[in-house]
Order: C-alpha cells, then structure tokens, then sequence
C-alpha cells in the first residue's frame, strides 16, 4: 500500500498514542471525524496497519545501561539461538539481518555489572560464534512511548 501526507501524519499520531479519540485526531489533522475513521479503516484493511498494543511501563522505563549486541551464529541453529534469547528478561528485541552478523540484539540493564553479566551469558548459548556490542549512549529519536 501506498501511503501519502496525510496517512504518515496519521500513523504518526497513532504512535505517540494509539488510544486518541478519533475526534481528537481529527482536530489535530483538520479534518472531519468520518475522513479519519475512513482512512484508519483503509490502513487496517490494506495492512498498513495491522494492530494496535498496550505498552507495559517495564517495556516503556528505559533502563540506565542499554546497548545493541550483534551476534554471529554458526551453521543452521538460528530458531534455536532465538529461542534461547526469548529467556532473558534483560533483551527487548531480536532481529534478524543480513550482511555480517546473523542477529541484533536491544538489550537493557540497571547497571554495568549486570550488562556485563547478561553479555557473559549471551555468549555462553551454543551457537553462537562471535558477537560485538556496542553501549547506546542517547537517544535523539524513537517512535517508542514515553512515560
């Protein structure tokens, strides 16, 4: 689906907070409730947007010491690797890509100790061959929620 001004400005709103009337929305965009309503029916249709979430605060509380630990994996044990990952509460999210790591990991922790620990344990999981992580420092810009 082609998306144009008005879906963007439209899915923008929704991200900061997908609970707004759609009166509200339609004030804020300058137009009718029913050209709101319309679109947003459009863009569930067409997969443009496919569901709606609740954020939990401990998903939305960012924790002090956070980074991005990129993870090479040896042969064809990626669900596994994955799954593996699913169990520490410390990773918010698992990517997979392309080029020359297999996987990058969001992972979060209250102290450095703790982040080192989790990365000690990380490495530990069988398959897994190299790995890189990188501390994020700032944060100039996300689409996730702020408390």
């Amino acid at each position: 689906m082609i998306m144009d001004e008005f879906d963007n400005r439209l899915i923008t709103l929704l991200r900061h907070n997908a609970r707004r009337s759609v009166s509200d929305l339609a004030g804020e965009l300058g137009v009718s409730r029913a050209t709101v309503r319309a679109r947003m029916e459009k863009l569930e249709k067409s997969g443009g947007i496919i569901g709606y979430t609740v954020i939990l605060r401990a998903d939305a509380v960012e924790l002090p010491v956070r980074g991005i630990m990129m993870i090479e994996i040896e042969g064809h044990v990626a669900d596994r690797v994955i799954r593996s990952l699913g169990g520490f509460p410390e990773i918010s999210a698992v990517h997979t890509t392309n080029g020359r790591w297999d996987l990058i990991v969001e992972l979060g922790a209250a102290t450095l100790g703790d982040f080192d620990s989790v990365l000690r344990r990380i490495r530990l999981l069988q398959g897994i061959t190299a790995s890189e992580t990188n501390l994020l420092l700032a944060t100039p810009r996300s689409t996730k929620a702020r408390l």
